[in-house]
Order: C-alpha cells, then structure tokens, then sequence
C-alpha cells in the first residue's frame, strides 16, 4: 500500500530523492538571433508609396527569443502567419509561412546591406510549385519594406509579386 501511494504522489520512495536540476541558460542569446528583430512590432502595411492599405501584421519574438511569430491579415481577407528564426546547424535564418493558400519555406542571412534575403520554394493551394525570394529592408525612418520575387521559369528571371512598407502602429 506505501509503495502504490508513493508512486500516486510521484515520489520516489525507499530511495534519495533526486535534487532539483537548474534550468537550462536560454540558448538564443548571441547576436545573431537579434537579426532580424527589426522586423518585430505591430504594424499598418501599404504599398510603398503609403496610398493603398495592404493589410496588418503583428510581429512578436517568442520561447526566449528564439522564435519571431508573424501574424498578417490582409486588407482583402487573406491571412497567415509565419515562424522565423536562427537554425544554427545549418547558419541560416529560416522562415516558414502558412496560410489557407500558400506553403514556402526559406532559408538565408542578412547581406552586406543589412537586408534579411530569405530564398526558397512556395506551393501554392492546386499545388503549384515555385521558387520564392523574400528581402527585409530595416529603413532609416523606421520602416520596413518587404517584397517577394517568384522566379518565372520561362524568363529564367525573378518577378515582383508582392512590396509592402511595414509602418508601426501608433
């Protein structure tokens, strides 16, 4: 009867009890995982001239700065969100993005500019499949600007498909 109660408690009887270990340092404190979290708030997104409202989206880092969640509604209904960070075993910022009609997956770095350049494949709902490119601009004014690019397999050239100026919510 001890040993059944002893165990419906989760204690261990009859031996040392185990001691208490430390929690484990938060692994994403280099500056590297800081990279991109220029890109973190809550934001009004617009075409670049700032005529058009394209939709919101909140930014937000995550599991002790690991993670950066972003959360976009567009202006015409469309949503998705996308999980951002660090991949040390391959050095290179990844981001998947998920929505009702989109599945991409990128991965790269900062440039020499100080721009997040993501490259990758995106499936689009019917199961088209394409290469994508994604850039993050940190602005002077503290804007961001983000576009993606497709690649055109018959132009063997990359197109706009989406600029957005990223503007803080006041």
């Amino acid at each position: 009867m001890k040993r059944l109660l002893c165990l419906s408690l989760l204690v261990v009887c009859g031996a040392a009890a185990a001691q208490p270990t430390a929690k484990p340092p938060p692994r994403c404190t280099d500056a590297i995982y800081r990279q991109f979290d220029f890109w973190v708030g809550e934001w009004n997104v617009t075409s670049p001239d700032g005529k058009m409202k394209l939709g919101e989206s909140s930014v937000t880092r995550e599991e002790d700065g690991c993670l950066l969640v972003e959360r976009w509604l567009g202006a015409k209904g469309g949503r998705g969100q996308s999980y951002n960070f660090y991949d040390p075993g391959k050095k290179a910022w990844r981001q998947v993005w998920a929505s009702p009609t989109e599945l991409t997956d990128y991965a790269g770095a900062l440039n020499a500019k100080g721009q997040m350049v993501l490259e990758g494949v995106s499936q689009q709902a019917g199961g088209s499949i394409s290469k994508s490119l994604g850039t993050w601009t940190s602005n002077g004014d503290g804007t961001v600007t983000q576009n993606f690019k497709s690649w055109d397999e018959k132009t063997k050239a990359w197109t706009e498909s989406f600029t957005g100026l990223y503007r803080k919510k006041a």
